[in-house]
């Protein structure tokens, strides 16, 4: 190799004078400055070029003065990146205190690796630790049976719920259902589901419900596949609600006006004529009958019935007085109707109690009580609701007589107006003719 021109060699970068001190076996070459780099390639080629006078600290900086910013910058760069952390220094006059900066920095970094080494051997332990606590882990939920829980449910706000397992009131044995579970199931207030529950999490206070396998003694997937309720096809009710017969007017309610599951009820009377004592008497009756979820819609009520009713066993679902227009009766009533909808194409018997239609629009008024029907080997929705007048397509009307009822006569139930259509469904052939008889005596 032809020895290198000293003004050719400082011309070239630190990257290409690497190059040539790797290819003249040049040792520690990485560890010299630039200027030193040019003279151990000069030296090592037998170069009897004299060594040019290295500048000092500050006659370098008085030479770079004038070099573009750009070739300064990308100079110290490209030392940093190729230089390793123990790169010597001049041996000038500051020899000593340079080898003592490298030692210092030379046991920084060895005690650096040492600690890092000692951080990852501490972190592969802690994983270690973790991995075999949670194998563990799962080798003991794998052996215990998950169990398995069963409860109505309550929707929150947020669309999440929880499975009361002792409904109506809340305890800590209830179970959190997502509202993703909600959603994949559209579960309503009142169904009646079971899965398997996990345990609750450090940071939570209820355990959750793993998945969700009956809907209203159903399978999930087969409810899921149901059709929509309006779709769905319908019989005449067969399975007669059974009243409490120490009671004088529920008594002639059986004798006289029959209903049953899926039935289109309508308590009809002029005003005083006690048509919302006897909702509120039925839906005692039908609150305590198992299996049947009640729902109660008031919309154009007495403010006074409102506090009653609150405070009663059976809470509304949705509540407005008379004074409400009728936009907001006629949507609070859709409300629980949609609500009870949902619940009987699931499998279950819902019974809405409407008080009153009177307040709503004609159209309106037709389609909650339309809503009701017996479906065929599924669940029912039955309406009891009270109208100043039947509304046409009932299956049950329940005529009450105003002057019987202010004068204090019990029932008051006016037997030649009150009737059940296809009355040989829910009851006996005996009790058919009975109460064709009690009819035609009324009618004497």
């Amino acid at each position: 190799m032809s020895v290198l021109d000293r003004s050719l060699l400082e011309q070239s970068t630190l990257a290409d004078l690497h190059a040539i001190a790797a290819e003249l076996s040049i040792e520690h070459y990485r560890r010299l400055r630039k200027a030193e780099l040019v003279d151990a390639i000069i030296s090592s080629q037998g170069g009897d070029e004299a060594p040019a006078e290295r500048p000092s600290g500050r006659g370098r900086q008085r030479q770079r003065r004038g070099a573009p910013a750009t070739e300064v910058a990308a100079e110290e760069t490209e030392t940093q990146e190729t230089a390793p952390a123990d790169a010597g220094e001049p041996e000038d006059e500051t020899g000593s205190s340079a080898r003592r900066r490298r030692g210092r920095r030379g046991g920084r970094s060895r005690a650096a690796g040492r600690g890092e080494a000692d951080g990852e051997r501490r972190a592969d332990g802690h994983r270690d630790d973790e991995d075999g606590r949670q194998e563990r882990r799962s080798q003991t939920e794998t052996a215990v049976e998950p169990e398995i829980v069963e409860g109505t449910v309550e929707l929150l706000p947020n669309g999440s719920g929880f499975v009361r397992v002792s409904p109506p009131e809340p305890s800590d044995a209830d179970v959190y259902v997502s509202a993703a579970q909600v959603k994949r199931c559209e579960l309503v207030n009142g169904d009646h589901v079971s899965g398997p529950r996990r345990a609750p999490h450090r940071s939570e206070r209820f355990a959750s419900l793993v998945r969700i396998d009956t809907v209203n003694g159903r399978p999930a997937a087969e409810v899921a596949d149901k059709g929509r309720f309006d779709d769905l096809p319908a019989a005449f009710p067969s399975e007669r609600f059974e009243l409490d017969p120490s009671d004088p007017t529920l008594k002639a309610l059986g004798v006289i006006a029959p209903f049953g599951r899926g039935s289109r009820v309508v308590i009809s009377g002029g005003a005083w004529a006690g048509k919302s004592h006897l909702l509120r008497l039925l839906a005692q009756q039908l609150a305590a009958t198992e299996g049947v979820s009640v729902l109660v819609a008031l919309a154009g009520v007495r403010p006074e019935e409102l506090a009653e009713w609150t405070e009663g066993p059976l809470s509304p679902a949705a509540a407005v007085s008379f004074a409400a227009s009728a936009e907001a009766q006629d949507n609070a009533v859709e409300m629980v109707v949609d609500q009870a909808k949902r619940l009987a194409a699931r499998g279950a018997h819902a019974v809405v109690l409407i008080d009153t239609l009177d307040g709503l629009h004609p159209l309106n008024a037709r389609r909650a009580l339309a809503a009701a029907r017996c479906l065929r080997d599924g669940g029912s929705l039955t309406v009891i609701a009270t109208s100043s007048r039947p509304l046409g397509g009932e299956t049950t009307v329940i005529a009450l007589d105003a002057a019987a009822a202010m004068a204090g006569r019990h029932p008051a139930v006016d037997v030649a107006t009150s009737g059940t259509m296809r009355p040989e469904l829910l009851v006996s052939a005996a009790a058919v003719k009975a109460m064709a008889k009690e009819r035609a005596k009324a009618l004497r």
